[in-house]
């Protein structure tokens, strides 16, 4: 049994008494009472490393829902004890804060929403890539985004985080416009994009997500040609 943490009941024994270390290595040796000693193997388990463990939490949520996000939930998605995510994390919402400010940075790496080249044509030019290739992450964010209007604790770290995808949005479409950029426009153009992963992600069509993209792009270059147009 858990609690809401995540963290182990003191009745509950640990199957073949095993424990991890800093590194993720587990020990384990021979369950008691069956009249034999045996040496201890030592050996590494997949995923321990921090960010293995925070890819781990991202699938956790994508697939469940915050309410399964525990320790132990972790640790068996990761292949480790739940003691190496304590060890990692220490609480609970660290690891939610850790695992969201993840998913934000791998998700700007991946989208292309800031290729830096100023040119229309290559605006968020990985968008529908990085939905086929990370579902869970895109998953765990709109998880988050539903579950922060009933936990508002979650709002000011999500508003922090979605502020970089808003600036990154800005100074692209600056660049491209060879202008300032309101406010409206920037979220604007944000909105569609974060429109189109939601409806690839739920319905797959990934034709319609470039069919959307390229015409966004056809306006954005129409804007960048008109300096009066925006």
């Amino acid at each position: 049994m858990t609690d809401p943490a995540g963290t182990a009941n003191p009745s509950e024994p640990e199957a073949c008494a095993q424990a991890a270390g800093p590194d993720g290595t587990v020990e384990s040796e021979e369950p008691a009472g069956t009249g034999r000693r045996q040496p201890r193997k030592r050996t590494r388990t997949y995923g321990a490393g921090r960010q293995a463990l925070l890819d781990a939490a991202v699938r956790v949520v994508a697939r469940g829902g915050l309410r399964r996000l525990t320790y132990r939930a972790v640790a068996q998605e990761a292949g480790v004890t739940h003691g190496l995510v304590v060890h990692h994390f220490g609480s609970r919402d660290a690891l939610i804060e850790e695992a969201l400010a993840h998913a934000v940075r791998v998700s700007m790496n991946s989208s292309m929403l800031e290729p830096g080249t100023g040119r229309a044509a290559d605006f968020s030019a990985g968008l529908a890539d990085m939905v086929e290739s990370g579902p869970d992450l895109q998953a765990f964010q709109y998880e988050l985004l539903l579950e922060a209007r009933r936990r508002e604790e979650l709002l000011t770290h999500l508003r922090e985080l979605y502020e970089e995808y808003f600036e990154a949005t800005r100074r692209e479409l600056s660049q491209m416009l060879s202008r300032p950029v309101d406010r409206g426009l920037y979220r604007l153009v944000f909105a569609a994009l974060e429109g189109l992963v939601l409806h690839q992600l739920v319905f797959g069509e990934r034709e319609v997500t470039e069919e959307a993209l390229a015409r966004l792009r056809d306006l954005l270059g129409r804007l960048a040609a008109d300096p009066d147009g925006a």
